[in-house]
């Protein structure tokens, strides 16, 4: 039996995690996250790469050790119906609800906003969401060849563009990073607010539901054991996260000195379109736009195909093509709600459902522990599942949150729940979940 993988091997399967998990998306984040931390970008970016690189990473590792064939099986080891909802919640939010309109609303952003009157801009991005989603759909119908020769031009093109974009920014940077300000929301605890910044990567729910196709191309390199396949998994992921995380960093530190020549913005795509005018101007602009599209394009495809197949095996009485072209529609409906508005959405569900990932994840690294000891990914989830629901209470917009009966449960979370006020609140509850499962697998046994 093979127990290592080629260099070459290893290279293939760092890019293919590269490929899988960096959309132009990724981009926004990061360099939003900069414009707010200022000159607490540091402890600001060790939070984030934490969530934005390491838990997709812990994520595809999960897989190989549980020796789980998809997500549903491994969430159905709380229990079957747990698995099929948490599924089907999972590929909505990095489908149709928020990962596919916010791939569309970016590149609007980037690609179209900058070059057009603010007073129309929505009529714009009516007719380029129809457009964008009308190609995603074209190529979801039968996946071609095509993704390949984006995946293997393309994206080294965007690569190549974005690099000396940031290149230049440090060469000649726009302001300081010590004197940059720093936003309320960052003046305290910055690594537990650039920790939560990371869920809207979207990355480790990803991990979740494509870790899998890592996993089966490792193993069609010939490498079978489970132990060996997250080994040569944590191997082979180093170029592609490494990768990731050097990217994240150097457009966090962007974003922060960005502040010394340009305003605040409501979000990272309009910073990043006015630094590629500034540095390159019109034509760089043109053609990061038209990068970024095709990129959004290649992700969005991937995605609405995904969604389609993973629906259709879950619920096989409707076909592909009935939950693709569903999915499509609602993705061209949302993006049209506007990026600012679509984040802001996506913050509280992303709040209730990381938590529970996360836990997912922990469990499956840990599986080989655990064993058919079900009471414990029942209770740690089970607890888990309260405390996400106070954190996105938290991240409700400030008048709902001001209401009476929602502000005596994050009074009472405050009071009883550690770390609740960092949005850490979900670890405690989980470990006691976790000693409460351990207690009850112990009775039923020595009942047995």
């Amino acid at each position: 039996m093979k127990k290592r993988l080629e260099l070459k091997e290893s290279l293939f399967i760092g890019s293919l995690i590269f490929g899988l998990f960096f959309g132009a998306g990724n981009l926004i984040f990061p360099i939003q996250m900069g414009q707010e931390a200022g000159a607490n970008i540091v402890s600001a970016n060790l939070g984030f790469l934490t969530t934005g690189i390491g838990l997709p990473f812990l994520g595809i590792i999960a897989f190989g050790l549980s020796m789980s064939k998809d997500l549903c099986e491994l969430s159905s080891k709380v229990n079957k119906k747990y698995g099929m909802i948490f599924t089907s919640v999972l590929y909505l939010v990095i489908g149709p609800f928020f990962a596919m309109p916010r791939l569309a609303s970016t590149s609007f952003e980037i690609a179209l906003a900058p070059f057009l009157p603010e007073s129309k801009q929505k009529m714009y991005l009516l007719f380029f969401s129809a457009v964008f989603f009308i190609i995603v759909w074209f190529f979801s119908r039968k996946p071609s060849k095509i993704l390949d020769y984006i995946g293997k031009f393309l994206t080294p093109l965007f690569l190549l563009l974005l690099f000396i974009l940031l290149a230049m920014a440090f060469i000649s940077p726009l302001g300081s990073v010590s004197s940059a300000a720093v936003q309320p929301a960052y003046s305290n605890g910055a690594f537990f607010k650039g920790f939560t910044d990371g869920y809207n990567t979207l990355d480790a729910l990803a991990a979740l539901a494509f870790g899998m196709i890592i996993i089966e191309n490792v193993q069609a390199l010939g490498i079978k054991d489970p132990v060996l396949v997250a080994k040569e998994t944590t191997k082979s992921g180093l170029f592609g996260i490494v990768l990731m995380g050097i990217i994240y960093t150097l457009l966090s530190f962007v974003g922060t000195m960005s502040l010394g020549t340009l305003n605040l913005n409501k979000n990272g795509g309009i910073t990043l379109a006015q630094i590629a005018d500034h540095y390159l101007g019109t034509v760089g602009s043109v053609l990061l736009a038209a990068i970024v599209i095709v990129a959004c394009l290649k992700t969005a495809i991937g995605l609405s195909t995904s969604f389609g197949r993973t629906f259709n095996e879950l619920y096989p009485s409707k076909s592909y093509t009935f939950f693709t072209v569903g999915c499509i529609l609602l993705a061209a409906l949302i993006a049209n709600v506007g990026l600012n508005e679509i984040i802001q959405i996506s913050t509280p569900v992303l709040m209730f459902i990381y938590p529970l990932a996360m836990t997912l994840i922990i469990m499956g690294l840990c599986s080989q522990w655990i064993g058919d000891k079900k009471s414990i990914y029942q209770y740690v989830t089970y607890f888990t599942m309260i405390a996400s629901f106070f954190d996105a209470l938290n991240s409700l917009p400030k008048n709902i949150k001001d209401s009476n009966i929602v502000s005596s449960l994050l009074g009472f979370a405050r009071e009883f729940v550690p770390f609740f006020n960092i949005g850490m609140g979900w670890i405690t509850v989980a470990i006691l979940g976790l000693i409460v499962g351990l207690l009850v697998d112990k009775k039923r046994r020595l009942s047995v």
